[in-house]
C-alpha cells in the first residue's frame, strides 16, 4: 500500500501487526464521524487492551504488537479505526527505523496488505547564519542539573538525579506536606507511588493500606488524617538501587480521600530528599490548584543509562483513591 490508498477487506476480522527495529507503543483509536473518540473507553492500548470490537496484544518486545478489529462488533456510530505507533524510548524518532504494518485475516492468518511509511527526505543544509545569542529557555522545559544544589521545579520541568556526573543511587524520600483546609476544616490527603514496567504496565502501588512493596525497596510512612503539624505529613522512601530492573517508572500521586477538592487545600507541596543525608534536592509547590480530588505530582523515569530523571507533573484528575490513578499515571509516563 501507499500513503492514502485503500483496499477492500475480504475478512470481517483483521489484525494489524506493527513491527520496527525498536520497541513500539501501539494503540487503536475508535473515531466517530467527526474524527473524535467518544470517551477514554475508545483508546485501546497496553493498559486498556480491549474495547468495543477492538483488542490490543503486546508482542513483549519479541514479536510485533497487534491490534485486532472485529468489524461486526464495532459500534454503529464508529466510522474509523486508527492504528497508531510511536517509539517506546523517550525522544526517539522514526528516522531510519520506519515501522511496517501488516494487515492479516485474523482467523486464517493470510496477509491482506502491508504498509511502510516512506522515509522522510533529509532536510537540506541551511546556509551559514551570523552568530546570534541563544534563544531564551521555554518555561517548564529542558532538564535541570542538581550540581548547583536544591532546585524548585515548575510544571513539566525535569531534573536529572545526578550530582557531579554520578547517578544518585542512594535512598531518596518523597515528602508531602499540606495544611488543614481553609475555614479550619481538616483534610485527609493520601500520598502514594505507583510502579510501572517498560510497557507502562502496573507492577505495584504503595499507599497507606500497603506500606511496603518490592521487597522493601519502597516504603510508606503511614497515613496522616488531618495535615496538622510542621514538616512532611506523609513520606515515601525509595531505594533506587534496590528497585527491580523491570521497574522503569514511578508516579507519585496525591488523593483527597475525604473528598475535598484541591482548591480547598492550603500550602500543598512535594519534595525529594536525599534519605541518607536529609538534604532537600527538589521541591514542587502545588500552585494553581483545580477543583479535583486527585493530582499526579511527579514522576521518576529510569533512563537507558540507568540514571533517573524526575519531572514535575501537577496534573489534576477526578480520583479519590490510588486505584483510580493507575491509568492516568501510565499516560503521564
Amino acid at each position: 500500500m501507499t500513503p492514502g490508498s485503500n483496499i477492500p477487506l475480504p475478512a470481517a476480522r483483521v489484525t494489524v501487526d506493527v513491527s520496527a527495529p525498536v520497541r513500539l507503543d501501539v494503540s487503536g483509536l475508535l473515531l466517530t464521524g467527526d474524527g473524535k473518540v467518544r470517551s477514554d473507553d475508545d483508546f485501546i492500548f497496553y493498559n486498556q487492551p480491549s474495547g468495543p470490537g477492538v483488542t490490543y496484544r503486546s508482542g513483549g518486545g519479541a514479536a510485533p504488537d497487534a491490534v485486532t478489529v472485529d468489524t461486526a462488533a464495532v459500534p454503529p456510530d464508529i466510522e474509523k479505526i486508527v492504528v497508531t505507533a510511536s517509539p517506546d524510548a523517550a525522544g526517539q524518532t522514526f528516522q531510519g527505523i520506519e515501522p511496517t504494518a501488516t494487515i492479516r485475516d485474523a482467523d486464517g492468518g493470510a496477509v491482506l496488505a502491508t504498509f511502510t511509511p516512506p522515509r522522510p527526505a533529509a532536510a537540506p543544509a541551511a546556509p551559514p547564519q551570523p552568530a546570534s545569542p541563544p534563544p531564551a529557555p521555554v518555561p517548564g522545559a529542558g532538564k535541570i542539573s542538581l550540581d548547583k544544589g536544591r532546585v524548585s521545579l515548575q510544571k513539566n520541568q525535569t531534573v536529572s538525579l545526578v550530582k557531579g556526573g554520578r547517578p544518585l543511587l542512594s535512598q531518596v524520600r518523597m515528602g508531602l506536606g499540606w495544611e488543614p483546609a481553609f475555614r479550619g476544616k481538616d483534610i485527609d490527603l493520601d500520598a502514594s507511588v505507583i510502579a510501572y514496567g517498560p510497557r507502562r504496565e502496573l507492577i505495584d502501588s504503595c499507599y497507606f493500606g500497603k506500606l511496603t512493596i518490592l521487597n522493601g525497596a519502597i516504603r510508606h510512612s503511614g497515613d496522616n488524617l488531618t495535615g496538622e503539624g510542621g514538616g512532611d505529613d506523609e513520606a515515601i522512601t525509595v531505594d533506587l538501587g534496590r528497585l527491580p530492573q523491570e521497574v522503569t517508572g514511578l508516579v507519585f500521586t496525591v488523593n483527597s480521600f475525604s473528598g475535598q477538592k484541591f482548591t480547598e487545600v492550603a500550602k500543598a507541596y512535594c519534595r525529594l530528599v536525599d534519605a541518607a543525608t536529609g538534604e532537600e534536592l527538589v521541591r514542587f509547590d502545588l500552585t494553581g490548584a483545580e477543583p479535583r480530588t486527585g493530582v499526579l505530582m511527579a514522576k521518576l523515569v529510569r533512563q537507558f543509562s540507568g540514571e533517573w530523571d524526575m519531572t514535575a507533573l501537577g496534573d489534576f484528575v477526578k480520583a479519590r483513591t490510588v486505584r483510580n490513578m493507575v491509568e492516568p499515571g501510565a499516560k503521564a509516563l
